[in-house]
């Protein structure tokens, strides 16, 4: 769910600017533990007159019972009907009333909650979030509601919509053991066939301060916000029941899997997938690095190749998927009108052939760098997004101050990195290859 004020819309604009002139300085942080085990995480920066107040919750589909897949990204839905405290349906007016956005998103690892408010509407975004991580309606109403919600969110993004399925018919290949196999947004089957119990259980079990981050970033002052943390957060009753933690290797591919998907688009498109480490090892950060080599902006290999040059593709696009767990790494061409999926292909391995076989040139590997600083820096140039990469690295890794330091492992992956992560993980004996084609 998404809503924003023409208020926060100016804001935004100005914070990125702000941020943006002082990108080579240091993100100050102060982390401390409650009682209950809720980490918290508080960055004071006065830029501008804006406060995020954000919870994670160590809760992604990984987690969830292979019968009753989709209840991570359903309670993203589910914690915005209200509490005990809090009406249903008048959860967004409280921030919208005050001039504020909040939003939330769910992956394969962690579920994500945010209130961007200004910064004298600090105490109501922690109250709304201590409602949410306490008091939370889990109930029949609620649920039929959003069911619904989530069954025409699956309409809309993925069964009626061009492509929409590439990442759900993809891991369900990739992955034979694992729970990535399932999608994020899991089974509507699932969904109707649980009963409110399985709900409650399961926000019992991951919406409890010890499997949680709160980080609050922007215009506050640490002193007087730890004090409000502690009045809101601090009598949250800690949570009794085991955390299901997946310990699961899946096996290594050992042939080429290729299959045909039918769906309701215009032009074929090619869709190659490679197993590759988990997010934060170092040859992840050689991986991401070769991503956007390949596909990431209009100098990339295969825009210039497949787009520029032999206008074989309309689009193209390469990214890792940056999981708990050891991932993959998509890439994908949309075919332009005329052109085989087979020909499309074949000049894409041709790219993948040549980083496998050559060094790339020092020019490309000095853009290449400067193309990943300039992003790293961008992805926190607002208070909302530096909440939720502290959070994001202490959830992970234990270590928040990789929001500094983490550049320094993108920049250390040298030219013969790029070229061994290549040869070792992009085999094209151990990869999914689909291709989508237009229904008959």
């Amino acid at each position: 769910m998404k809503k924003i004020s023409l208020f926060l819309l100016w804001c935004f604009i100005g914070n990125s600017v702000v941020f943006a002139q002082n990108e080579q300085g240091k993100i100050a942080f102060e982390k401390f533990t409650l009682e209950n085990g809720l980490k918290v995480i508080l960055h004071e920066d006065h830029s501008t007159p804006l406060v995020a107040v954000s919870v994670m919750y160590h809760v992604g589909s990984k987690n969830e019972d292979p019968d009753r897949t989709g209840f991570a990204h359903f309670f993203e839905h589910l914690l915005f009907e209200g509490s005990e405290n809090i009406a249903r349906g008048e959860y967004s007016k409280y921030v919208e009333n005050a001039g504020g956005a909040l939003n939330a998103n769910t992956t394969n690892d962690r579920t994500f909650y945010y209130d961007l408010l200004p910064s004298n509407q600090l105490e109501l975004g922690l109250w709304l979030e201590s409602e949410r991580m306490l008091h939370a309606k889990v109930e029949d109403e609620g649920i039929e509601t959003q069911r619904e919600v989530v069954k025409e969110e699956r309409r809309q993004r993925i069964d009626n919509r061009p492509y929409g399925s590439i990442v759900e018919e993809t891991m369900k290949r990739m992955y034979k053991v694992h729970p990535y196999k399932w999608p994020v947004i899991g089974s509507m089957e699932h969904l109707d066939s649980a009963v409110e119990m399985d709900y409650k259980n399961f926000y019992e079990t991951f919406y409890v301060p010890n499997n949680a981050i709160l980080s609050i970033a922007g215009d506050l002052d640490v002193k007087q916000c730890k004090d409000l943390v502690e009045r809101y957060f601090g009598d949250i009753p800690k949570g009794t029941k085991a955390i299901p933690r997946p310990n699961i290797d899946e096996p290594a591919l050992t042939v080429e899997i290729r299959d045909t998907v039918y769906d309701n688009v215009q032009l074929p498109a090619v869709i190659q997938t490679y197993r590759i480490p988990a997010q934060g090892t170092d040859d992840f950060y050689a991986v991401s690095m070769l991503a956007t080599l390949l596909a990431d902006g209009q100098s990339s290999r295969l825009q210039k190749s497949l787009v520029n040059e032999k206008q074989l593709a309309l689009f193209t696009g390469a990214f890792p998927f940056a999981l708990e767990d050891p991932g993959v790494s998509l890439a994908f061409i949309v075919c332009n009108s005329g052109v085989s999926p087979a020909d499309a292909e074949a000049a894409m391995d041709e790219e993948y052939a040549k980083v496998k076989e050559e060094l790339i040139s020092e020019k490309e590997y000095q853009k290449l760098r400067n193309k990943v600083e300039n992003d790293f820096v961008t992805s926190n140039g607002t208070v909302a997004g530096i909440a939720e990469s502290l959070a994001n690295y202490e959830m992970y890794f234990g270590d928040a101050n990789l929001i500094n330091t983490e550049i320094e492992k993108y920049m250390a992956v040298s030219r013969e990195d790029i070229q061994r992560v290549a040869k070792e993980y992009f085999d094209v004996n151990k990869r999914v290859v689909l291709y989508y084609l237009p229904k008959q």
